[in-house]
């Protein structure tokens, strides 16, 4: 299993975090990774995701768990489990007000290795979401 993950602690409710994360037609407005997201981000839903790293290439996903200012979960892959994408939201309050962000991909399934190398590094990505996530949470 490979995976990229990135963490923030937000000045703002689960709530206010939430409405970003779900809002797809506004995804553009405070998200400097992603090109665009069309569909709506709602359980068993099917998204297709345009990200700025990987221009051109649109990423089907489903919104395989939501648990409302908690944990979601997009779902992605090949047929058969040959190769399989999963990203986790969390977010986590803390005693103080804040709220913990994460954001986890994990990569899996028996095609992994020969995919992998041609997945560009998300590292970079993955900590600007986090970032442009918190400045426009904290406005």
């Amino acid at each position: 299993m490979k995976f990229y993950e990135a963490t923030a602690t937000i000045k703002a409710s689960p709530a206010r975090i939430w409405a970003l994360l779900t809002d797809a037609p506004h995804y553009t407005d405070w998200n400097t990774t992603v090109d665009r997201v069309e569909g709506k981000i709602a359980p068993g839903e099917t998204i297709k995701v345009l990200v700025k790293v990987n221009p051109g290439r649109t990423f089907p996903v489903k919104v395989t768990e939501f648990k409302p200012n908690e944990r979601m979960v997009w779902s992605g892959g090949m047929p058969l489990g040959l190769f399989k994408g999963e990203r986790t939201y969390i977010l986590t309050p803390t005693a103080n007000g804040e709220t913990h962000f994460k954001m986890r991909e994990e990569y899996s399934g028996p095609m992994l290795g020969m995919i992998w190398k041609s997945i560009p590094d998300l590292g970079p990505a993955f900590q600007e979401f986090a970032q442009s996530l918190k400045r426009a949470a904290e406005k």
